[in-house]
């Protein structure tokens, strides 16, 4: 089938960013990596802002290094086992020896956000910090990891996007059969990451922090609606499709696993945020 006129050619990137012998790095470990450092980075900038905060208790900069090692094994342990949960629970039961295999891929940014969410309740509790004060604090770098993630998603030429024949910007992936599809991992990027980023930062810059679980709150709502309009444009997991109906297109009753997981995250959010409305005093704990 001749590729059509729109179609953008797919940039054939190595997936393996760096090679030392045997070992092999990958862009979506190092998108892993650079995230969780570029967060711990800039969350000891925030922390260090007395102004931002208001006199509220936070996490001193030294103890954002405990709060690393919370939060990234809570993503990689959340993240797999919701993606087993999730998205491919029947093969994983026929084979539960595959579990422990994360260098295979399958990670779900939804069950990475529960696992890291009760890392950060765990690191607030032995601290006695606000855990709402917590949140917000992680809600104000996380995006840094999801606009990586998406990135390194695109590299690697998966998660793409559904067909688009007349799209101007479509590409045809490697492993995504002949026709062009939308680069949903970019808009995932874009979205998810430097919109999101730039939204709940600018909260951050208007005292978002002076309300326990705001920024916490905007940031469910906001990683919750993008998510959920960028699934129009990517194409449903295979092992799953569409949930219900068969097709998102005019609101037709096609759902996907990333919108129903979505909604809990949006609701959580708006929770929050109204509750950040009542003016709970900085020392409260949660």
């Amino acid at each position: 089938m001749p590729m059509p006129v729109f179609a953008i050619p797919f940039p054939m990137i190595d997936p393996v960013a760096v090679q030392l012998g045997p070992l092999a790095i990958k862009w979506y470990g190092l998108a892993y990596v650079v995230g969780l450092l570029g967060g711990w980075w800039y969350a000891r900038r925030l922390v260090a802002s007395d102004k931002l905060w208001g006199g509220r208790p936070r996490p001193q900069p030294a103890e954002l290094d405990d709060m690393l090692l919370f939060v990234a094994f809570g993503v990689v342990l959340g993240g797999r086992i919701g993606f087993v949960l999730f998205y491919d629970l029947p093969r994983y039961l026929a084979r539960p020896q595959d579990i422990l295999a994360i260098w295979q891929g399958g990670m779900s940014f939804h069950g990475g956000l529960i696992g890291a969410t009760l890392g950060l309740w765990l690191f607030a509790r032995r601290l006695k910090l606000p855990a709402l004060s917590v949140f917000d604090l992680a809600a104000a770098v996380v995006p840094i990891g999801l606009m990586l993630g998406r990135i390194a998603n695109f590299i690697n030429g998966e998660l793409w996007g559904r067909p688009a024949p007349d799209f101007p910007y479509a590409m045809v992936f490697p492993n995504g059969g002949p026709l062009p599809r939308h680069p949903s991992q970019l808009y995932e990027a874009f979205t998810e990451g430097l919109l999101l980023f730039v939204l709940v930062n600018l909260l951050v810059r208007f005292g978002g922090f002076r309300r326990p679980g705001l920024v916490a709150g905007v940031f469910g709502m906001g990683y919750a609606v993008a998510r959920t309009v960028c699934e129009f444009f990517r194409e449903p997991d295979p092992q799953l499709g569409f949930l219900f109906g068969t097709s998102v297109d005019a609101l037709s009753g096609g759902i996907t696993m990333g919108m129903l997981l979505s909604l809990p995250v949006f609701f959580a959010g708006l929770w929050l945020v109204l509750r950040s409305r009542r003016g709970m005093p900085g020392g409260a704990r949660v």
